[in-house]
């Protein structure tokens, strides 16, 4: 099983790094939008991470430290909970909130998240909340993981506006700007406001 994979990033989206290794060996790697950000203007990373293995693929998914990753693999744990809704809980909270929120019950922020609803939400605090209080998250880790909650619509919009063929960049700086000016907007309204700003 592969712990981790480091080597030259020659590709970095909000979902996904490429990560090139020896030999001219480039690892496609999913990641959260708090990697993502974290990631940002490096050359080099070192990510941990897990391989899903099904029937029609092995898919990698990976983290910036070993907490990030026991998070994500306890999420798995729970019933209803796939890789990428799990994913985008990480991109939405970061593992020191998650761990209140799960600690402290709070189903109503949890299911604000897309893809879960009441009672996958009332699942994951039930199934985790004794496990969460035994997991040592670090300060300095903490500080690595994206803290805004519109995290996630973030990612969707991004992504959006480059597959509609806009710079990385350009699409990344026109987002930041519409959900300055409409806080609230869902995110195919923050798409069309960037449209007109890029």
């Amino acid at each position: 099983m592969l712990d981790y994979i480091k080597g030259e990033i020659v590709e970095l989206t909000p979902t996904a790094a490429v990560l090139e290794i020896a030999n001219g060996l480039g690892y496609y790697i999913n990641i959260a939008l708090g990697t993502y950000n974290e990631l940002s203007g490096k050359n080099n990373a070192k990510l941990f991470v897990y391989e899903a293995i099904r029937e029609d693929a092995h898919v990698l998914y990976g983290f910036l430290t070993k907490d990030e990753r026991e998070l994500f693999l306890l999420l798995l744990s729970v019933s209803g909970v796939g890789a990428n809704t799990a994913r985008v809980i990480l991109s939405a909270f970061s593992a020191g909130e998650l761990k209140t929120i799960i600690e402290s019950g709070d189903s109503k922020t949890l299911k604000g998240i897309k893809g879960i609803g009441a009672k996958t939400a009332e699942r994951i605090i039930v199934d985790l909340k004794d496990k969460m209080m035994k997991l040592q998250i670090e300060n300095s880790e903490v500080e690595l993981f994206v803290a805004q909650k519109n995290s996630a619509q973030k990612a969707e919009a991004v992504a959006a506006l480059v597959m509609l063929g806009f710079a990385q960049a350009a699409s990344s700086k026109a987002v930041d700007k519409a959900m300055e000016s409409a806080p609230e907007a869902t995110v195919g309204q923050i798409v069309k406001i960037a449209l007109k700003l890029i």
